[in-house]
């Protein structure tokens, strides 16, 4: 799978643009985006997962605008969105089979128990949401982005608020599933994606200011964002 990004703006007020002349070509690997908020992160993974129209500019999946794929291009994507909105008092098994109907999944009981297998989830399926630490709503999104095996999985911030040792293991297991899926993961948060990302992009105020491969970086990802962003820096 290919998703190719054209010249893509967005504009919410006539001539002040959230997101700039955006190009950019994904491939299967981990990307990272970086940047401060207001950066253009969110807006560019809104029209990517086509919650959001771009106002000019194309977005094609394997040469196709992924407008006129509709229903075709959902199902090759998962969207982990931050926590707030969580359905607090659907129990996870509830939550899942709810996401699998939405995303026209069949017959995903195996889907299920797999997948909740693999986040280490098993043993609460019939917990309610509202009960789960940070850790385990974080991975509870992350099972309901990974239903339907799709191709392209979009993390908004999947670590924040986490310990660092649920950081980890959360950075482990998104990885382990990137072999041959294209994962965009937009965080603050370098550590989170400086050994595992096969490109990170630099996002300030709408534009691409530049990409690198941070195994090929001259210099330490953290002192590229301070030299990029200055006192927009967050940890």
């Amino acid at each position: 799978m290919t998703l190719k990004i054209m010249n893509l703006s967005k504009s919410y007020i006539k001539n002040v643009y959230a997101l700039n002349n955006f190009s950019y070509t994904f491939a299967p690997g981990v990307y990272g985006l970086l940047g401060p908020n207001g950066a253009g992160k969110s807006t560019l993974m809104s029209i990517i997962t086509t919650n959001l129209h771009a106002t000019k500019g194309e977005c094609l999946c394997n040469g196709e605008e992924i407008n006129k794929l509709g229903g075709e291009y959902r199902a090759k994507l998962g969207f982990m969105p931050q926590q707030n909105g969580i359905y607090e008092t659907f129990t996870l098994l509830r939550f899942l089979r709810y996401m699998a109907n939405l995303k026209g999944v069949k017959n995903p009981e195996n889907q299920i128990a797999n997948i909740v297998n693999k986040v280490n989830l098993h043993k609460n399926l019939n917990h309610k949401l509202g009960s789960f630490s940070g850790g385990m709503r974080q991975r509870a999104l992350i099972a309901q982005a990974l239903l339907g095996n799709p191709e392209l999985l979009v993390f908004d911030e999947p670590t924040a608020g986490l310990d660092p040792k649920e950081r980890v293991r959360l950075r482990q297991f998104i990885y382990s599933e990137s072999e041959s899926k294209i994962v965009i993961w937009a965080t603050h948060v370098i550590s989170d994606i400086e050994s595992i990302a096969k490109e990170v992009l630099f996002i300030k105020k709408g534009e691409l200011v530049t990409s690198i491969d941070p195994t090929k970086s001259e210099q330490p990802l953290e002192q590229m964002y301070m030299s990029i962003f200055g006192e927009e820096y967050e940890v």
